[in-house]
């Protein structure tokens, strides 16, 4: 599944090839730097973004290993990533925090920019050869799981009081560092830079732009009357295929999206179907939502919005990873009149759904 696309650079443009050199060699070899000596069984998990590794250890645990993509996040987001995720967990709410690393090598390091002294090193860095640019990565245990089944209620309320606790912690503090909701700047920044793309399609790139900008106007709209919304941590990325369901209830293993936002952001991409098939959704995630945490109903005028953010900056997200090999091959007609024309009609429907009274529950 695509994560939420970053629209601008943390710490500079991603490399035409970001993994190449990295080879099940290296990653045994960091995990081995780290402590964390596998027995030689390895599989590369599904990941657009960062680049992810199932690792049975010698010890008879089973890790996965996340190596970062240079450029999406700065160090300090990564690391108030897993500070959240700690959080999380000491609070009992089921998200899985990444191990706490030692640096044995001169090869290995620990990484804790100034503005994070004093939390445990969870991120590290590996350098294969003098020169070569370093690895950053994390390894987290193991936790399976299967997707939810969004068609029963029940599940649904599990799930809605599921991210209640998350965001009872993630309204104890803010996020310094990571990505803040800002409405439609981002995106309107995006769309500028991909005006600039010199293999997008300008004939059927022009009807999508004035598309998109007319929907971002819209969306500003909506906007308008909700200046005081409550603002806190949340997953970001909330959809079916990073939520992972257990005997003992749903859980996640990756918080590589979070974000400040409103709470709905956890909420709307778990609907889907017709307009009376996520009412009822709705109605059965914030059953069990508001068991535990308040739930500003104003914020359900954002579902459509928050929709139409991600359907541009999906597009924008492909465009600036397109010089990676392996996003040409995932999006083969990216760069063809159809998909454009395409995208622009699926703007058209949200022009018309934001103009619709927001869904109720």
């Amino acid at each position: 599944m695509q994560p939420l696309p970053d629209p601008l650079p943390a710490t500079g443009e991603t490399p035409a090839q970001p993994y190449a050199g990295l080879t099940p060699d290296v990653v045994m070899d960091a995990l081995d730097a780290a402590g964390l000596r596998g027995d030689g069984r390895i599989l590369q998990l599904n990941s657009y973004e960062n680049r992810v590794f199932q690792i049975h250890l010698e010890d008879g645990r089973i890790v996965v290993a996340k190596f970062y993509r240079a450029g999406r996040w700065s160090d300090a987001q990564i690391l108030e990533e897993h500070t959240f995720a700690r959080e999380l967990a000491e609070a009992e709410v089921p998200a899985v925090a990444p191990l706490v690393l030692v640096a044995p090598t001169a090869d290995m390091t620990t990484l804790s920019p100034a503005t994070l002294r004093g939390t445990p090193p969870t991120l590290a860095q590996w350098t294969t050869t003098a020169g070569s640019t370093p690895w950053r990565y994390a390894v987290t245990p193991r936790c399976g799981g299967r997707s939810p089944e969004l068609e029963d209620p029940a599940v649904l309320e599990w799930i809605g009081r599921f991210l209640a606790r998350l965001h009872v912690v993630g309204e104890r503090r803010p996020f310094e560092h990571r990505l803040h909701f800002d409405g439609t700047l981002r995106v309107r920044a995006a769309v500028a830079s991909l005006a600039d793309s010199p293999w997008i399609p300008m004939g059927a790139f022009q009807p999508w732009q004035r598309t998109a900008l007319q929907a971002l106007d819209a969306v500003d709209d909506r906007l308008a009357g909700l200046a005081d919304l409550t603002l806190l941590r949340v997953h970001g990325d909330c959809h079916v295929g990073n939520l992972l369901w257990t005997p003992t209830g749903p859980h996640f293993v990756d918080l590589d999206d979070a974000v400040t936002g409103p709470a709905v952001q956890d909420l709307w991409m778990l609907l889907g179907g017709n307009r009376h098939e996520m009412q009822a959704q709705l109605g059965a995630l914030l059953d069990g939502y508001e068991t535990l945490r308040a739930f500003d109903r104003r914020e359900l005028a954002l579902i459509e919005p928050l929709r139409t953010l991600r359907l541009i900056l999906h597009s924008h997200w492909i465009a600036r990873r397109w010089d990676d090999p392996a996003f040409p091959i995932a999006f083969p007609n990216f760069d063809s009149p159809s998909y454009w024309a395409q995208q622009t009609t699926q703007l058209q429907e949200q022009l018309e759904a934001m103009a619709e009274p927001p869904l109720i529950a």
